[in-house]
């Protein structure tokens, strides 16, 4: 007991000392400090949407029609007179919520099959591979058409339906990192004494990978709001008058000469969403890897 108090104080000064260093080197990467600030941006708009937005999403002022940017609307009026930045505004919290129940089915799947292949091994590992490599072959647009096809159109579908392919990338990583971890003195020693493998799995060996599990699916976000809006702009997913960002600019595409505004700024908002999901995964990368440091 007392080897083991000594212990304790020092490997929390250890992971102090580490925790530390990586936030060190996410400060002085510029693109992910420039990611994070805007996706806390995006998430303070989604969040007070209510109180941010100068009109209700749905408000229709018919005389307003096709209005361009002004003080009143100040990124313009849709073909019903609703204001643009409004929609924008709310459209951000749908797309949060979309991106997260995404990823979070994705690696929920993902990495309990991934930590029961690598952990296990023998034929569930074979098992739970040839399922991983079938699921890659497939083109992951062409599949999470089918399926959402399947089920209709809906918000929720198109969540079910990206949620349930995107998994396998999250099974193979972790797999991978399993078959490393496990084979560690300090697990032989906690299987020795007699702890359950679901202990193992979920108490010592997961937070081992939560590192590489959290750069993968803040990457991941990024590819499910490109996913999501492309489904709406297909009128698959979200459906009127629900403000979603890939609906927008749906709606806008028929009015480029008229309006170019319905079009371009939903696009804009993607975008920028997307670029802060991405510069924050390569910072949290380069952060949480010492390795990739030049």
């Amino acid at each position: 007991m007392e080897r083991s108090t000594k212990e304790t104080p020092a490997l929390r000064i250890k992971e102090s000392t580490l925790f530390k260093a990586a936030l060190r080197r996410f400060k002085q990467n510029r693109l992910a400090v420039l990611g994070a600030g805007l996706i806390i941006l995006i998430i303070f708009v989604a969040i007070f949407a209510h109180l941010i937005a100068p009109h209700h999403y749905d408000r229709q002022e018919l005389r307003d029609r096709f209005s361009a940017p002004s003080i009143r609307y100040p990124l313009g009026t849709d073909a019903l007179g609703r204001c643009l930045l409004s929609r924008i505004i709310y459209g951000a919290r749908i797309a949060l919520m979309i991106g997260v129940m995404i990823v979070g089915m994705q690696v929920t799947i993902g990495v309990t099959l991934g930590l029961v292949s690598g952990y296990y091994g023998g034929r569930i590992d074979s098992i739970i591979m040839r399922v991983v490599d079938t699921m890659l072959a497939f083109p992951v647009l062409v599949l999470a058409l089918a399926i959402a096809a399947t089920l209709g159109p809906g918000l929720f579908n198109v969540v079910i339906a990206l949620g349930v392919i995107g998994w396998a990338s999250y099974a193979r990583m972790v797999r991978g990192q399993v078959l490393s971890v496990k084979e560690n003195n300090y697990i032989e020693a906690i299987r020795a004494i007699g702890a359950s493998n679901v202990r193992i799995m979920f108490r010592h060996i997961l937070p081992n990978v939560i590192a590489p599990i959290t750069v993968m699916a803040t990457l991941g976000m990024a590819g499910a709001l490109i996913l999501a809006a492309a489904f709406s702009f297909l009128g698959i997913g979200a459906q009127p008058p629900m403000p979603c960002w890939g609906a927008i600019l749906a709606a806008g595409r028929g009015f480029m000469r008229r309006a170019p505004w319905l079009a371009t700024f939903p696009g804009l908002a993607i975008m920028v969403t997307v670029l802060g999901f991405n510069f924050l995964g390569d910072g949290l990368r380069d952060a949480l890897d010492p390795r990739l440091k030049n």
